[in-house]
C-alpha cells in the first residue's frame, strides 16, 4: 500500500511513493495518482475473505460471476464496489454502473484522485476466469 510523505515543494500537497510488482516501469516503483490506482486495481483483484487476518479486504464479484446477473446482484455488486472506493480517502467515485460484459460483470466509474484533481473514467472487467481487467 502507499504511504504519504510531505514534500518540500509548497505546491503539492502529498506526494504518494510505492512498489507495486505489476508496476509497468523497469523499477516497480509508482508515485501519485498511478499509485492510487494500481492500489484500487490491488484490491478488486483479490476475492473478498482470500487475504489473511482481513477478511473485509477485496471484493464479493468473483462469487457473483456465476450467477445470473439481477437486479438484486446488481445492487449486491454495487454496495460492495462503493464500499471499497469510499474505502480510499484518496479517491471520490461518481456515476458508478455495474453491467454484464459477455461471460463477466464490467464495473464503471468516475473516479476522482481527490490531492490532485485528476479525474478519469474506468472500466473494471471481470471475467469468468477470475481475472480483472483494466479499460
Amino acid at each position: 500500500m502507499a504511504t504519504s510523505d510531505q514534500n518540500i515543494n509548497p505546491n503539492l500537497q502529498q506526494v504518494f511513493k510505492g512498489f507495486s510488482s505489476r508496476a509497468e516501469q523497469t523499477n516497480f516503483r509508482l508515485y501519485d495518482f498511478q499509485l492510487i490506482r494500481q492500489d484500487l486495481i490491488n484490491q478488486l483483484s483479490v476475492r473478498k475473505g482470500e487475504r489473511v487476518e482481513n477478511p473485509e479486504f477485496g471484493t464479493m464479484i468473483y462469487d457473483a460471476i456465476y450467477e445470473p446477473l439481477t437486479e438484486a446482484i446488481k445492487e449486491q455488486i454495487l454496495a460492495d464496489i462503493t464500499r471499497i472506493l469510499n474505502s480510499d480517502p484518496r479517491i471520490a467515485a461518481s456515476n458508478i454502473l455495474v453491467s454484464e460484459q459477455g461471460s463477466g460483470i464490467s464495473v464503471q466509474a468516475d473516479l476522482t484522485y481527490v490531492p490532485y484533481n485528476i479525474t478519469e473514467k474506468l472500466r473494471f472487467n471481470f471475467d469468468q476466469n477470475s481475472t480483472l481487467s483494466l479499460s
